[in-house]
């Protein structure tokens, strides 16, 4: 004689059909709140020049989901100077009638106190730009008291584990003048753009190969976010018909990699104000979003990219206390720079060159910051 295990589930068919009944509405309520459940916490991600043209190309990536991933709810606050305020309001009317899913608030204020508080990341667009008739220095001044406030109110407000990423230019310098300002964040969770000169080598060097670019990895931009910079493809790989060939073997025109490759890279950013009347925006808004999303879900195996960080402690024999471009790899929202690359002559000249600027930079930022 065959019995039933205690354990065993009966077949819905023999249950009474109350208890079918509620089970079918059990199940109804949990497959309509499980997507709820299952989704995170919103984010704070601050985005400051949120009225300018860089913001305008980069929020809709930024609320769908591109950079901190599909399925990670955000809260967007705007920060810009009171002026920009009615064009701002233009900005998040269109914010609200993307009726993006993932976006469950839109701050947008004037007001560092409001836009800095319990951030997870901040994306710091907003800077001087430089006019007509003014000189470094008066750049530079005004820069300082921009991000001195910045920084002070990350040190204030902002979660101790944020990530701050300056866009603004000068953005190397900006960005130590913030690092500085924040004296209870972690230096290393500080960085500058410099993701968008390493887009702008690898799509040089990929035209030139006529392949896509994603078969071109390891560049490196050495630097400053400006004309000294110093694009770097010694250790560049290309994917050629499947099989990878150092950049120099695939582009087999050295003269054009020391020569105009540099200044087409190191300039392109006034070749496009040149011919657009307007500095990048686009571009800048990929290279943002490239930028933090590595640093949310790091870099793939065997490949770095480039980052201004804080040159405290490398093996380059680059001056501490910058925030100079390196070759990173990121792992759990952690980066590090790749150590052990081969430096010729060449390279060390042009490495050492725009570490001179910086130095310049900073000296002159600092004296203003003591002020």
């Amino acid at each position: 004689m065959s019995t039933t295990p205690y354990s065993s589930v009966l077949p819905l068919a023999y249950l009474p059909l109350c208890v079918k009944s509620m089970l079918i509405v059990l199940t109804s309520m949990f497959s309509a709140l499980f997507p709820l459940l299952s989704q995170s916490e919103p984010i704070r991600v601050l985005v400051t020049g949120a009225a300018g043209q860089i913001a305008y190309s980069l929020l809709f990536s930024i609320a769908k989901g591109d950079v901190f991933g599909k399925d990670q709810p955000l809260t967007l606050l705007l920060l810009d100077i009171t002026p920009m305020m009615p064009v701002l309001e233009g900005v998040v009317m269109e914010l609200q009638d993307c009726a993006l899913p993932l976006l469950r608030e839109i701050v947008a204020t004037d007001k560092v106190e409001v836009a800095f508080k319990d951030l997870d990341a901040a994306i710091l667009v907003g800077s001087m730009p430089r006019r007509e008739g003014m000189e470094r220095k008066d750049l530079l001044k005004a820069n300082v008291a921009i991000f001195e406030t910045q920084g002070k109110a990350l040190d204030k407000y902002a979660k101790k584990t944020v990530k701050v990423l300056v866009v603004g230019n000068p953005a190397n310098t900006n960005c130590l003048i913030a690092m500085k300002s924040a004296p209870s964040i972690p230096k290393e969770n500080f960085s500058c753009l410099t993701r968008l000169d390493h887009n702008r080598a690898r799509s040089q060097v990929a035209m030139r190969c006529c392949v896509p670019a994603t078969h071109v990895k390891n560049v490196i931009i050495w630097g400053n976010h400006s004309s000294t910079q110093y694009p770097d493809v010694h250790h560049c790989k290309v994917n050629m018909s499947g099989s990878e060939m150092a950049c120099f073997d695939a582009v087999k025109d050295e003269a054009w990699l020391k020569g105009d490759f540099i200044t087409t890279v190191q300039q392109r950013g006034a070749a496009v104000i040149k011919a657009r009347k307007l500095s990048s925006a686009m571009s800048a808004a990929k290279a943002i979003c490239d930028h933090m999303k590595d640093i949310w879900f790091g870099t793939p195996q065997g490949e770095f990219i480039s980052m201004g960080v804080n040159s405290s402690g490398n093996t380059y024999k680059v001056p501490n206390d910058l925030i100079y471009s390196f070759p990173v790899q990121i792992k759990n929202k952690s980066w590090k720079i790749v150590e052990g690359l081969a430096i010729n002559d060449f390279s060390k000249a042009k490495m050492e060159a725009t570490a001179t600027e910086l130095i310049e930079e900073r000296d002159t930022a600092l004296d203003f910051l003591s002020k």
